[in-house]
């Protein structure tokens, strides 16, 4: 009985401090809880909130003092967020004697976003130009491949003019010594055949000569890829 008595005795004396420390460290509990969820930015708001709401001038354990107590930011914090701020122009700092003062002002700040807002939009231009050209580059490539069927229809008509060339020359070699004027006839479609031939002749080689600066290929590899003889050449 005197134990129960005892501890009521102590209870009923030491009530109210024991309460005001029950709340006490529930408050602070819950500062704590708030504290953990502020994220870097909602800090960097808070701290700038400090210079537009006072409109003055500070060192930094001046605001190590009053973040803390006004912002629930973390004294260990302080120094990285207004540096943070000085970076990206929203604070401004000066060296006056031995001392750094901060100051803000809420039409600084507002010059500081605008010019922040121009140097993102100047990045996201550079971007799109870059994406633009990005693309523009894969529509050539794709030009590209079109264009590889029609070097193969070069090709092909290359094969066909060659071998018209070289049936034309068989049968001039059976009108020899016979009729002039037909093998005059003859002589001037082998001529046609020969230019036209070297005509397409030229075109390869042009095509080839872009897609080697083009894409850094070596003729061999080309003409692997393509079908093209090594000995194709112009027509005497």
């Amino acid at each position: 009985m005197k134990v129960g008595v005892s501890v009521i005795g102590f209870l009923s004396t030491n009530y109210d401090r024991i309460a005001r420390n029950y709340r006490k460290g529930k408050s602070a509990s819950r500062i704590m809880s708030k504290r953990k969820g502020v994220s870097a930015e909602e800090k960097r708001i808070r701290m700038l909130q400090i210079f537009h709401e006072k409109k003055d001038f500070f060192q930094l354990k001046e605001l190590e003092k009053i973040a803390p107590k006004e912002k629930g930011i973390v004294v260990q914090s302080v120094k990285e967020i207004v540096q943070n701020l000085v970076d990206d122009n929203l604070v401004r700092s000066e060296k006056i004697g031995t001392s750094v003062y901060f100051w803000s002002f809420p039409s600084e700040a507002k010059h500081a976003k605008k010019l922040k807002m121009a140097e993102l939009q100047k990045n996201i231009d550079a971007t799109t130009s870059k994406l633009e050209k990005s693309l523009k580059s894969i529509s050539e490539q794709e030009a590209g491949r079109e264009d590889n069927k029609e070097r193969e229809k070069l090709l092909e008509l290359n094969e066909k003019l060659t071998k018209e060339r070289d049936q034309l020359r068989s049968e001039i070699k059976k009108y020899c010594g016979h009729d002039p004027e037909i093998f005059r006839k003859k002589e001037n479609e082998i001529e046609i055949a020969k230019e036209a031939a070297n005509r397409w002749t030229d075109n390869i080689f042009s095509v080839k000569s872009w897609c080697k600066n083009k894409f850094n290929v070596e003729d061999n590899v080309l003409d692997k890829q393509f079908g093209i003889p090594s000995e194709l050449d112009y027509i005497d």
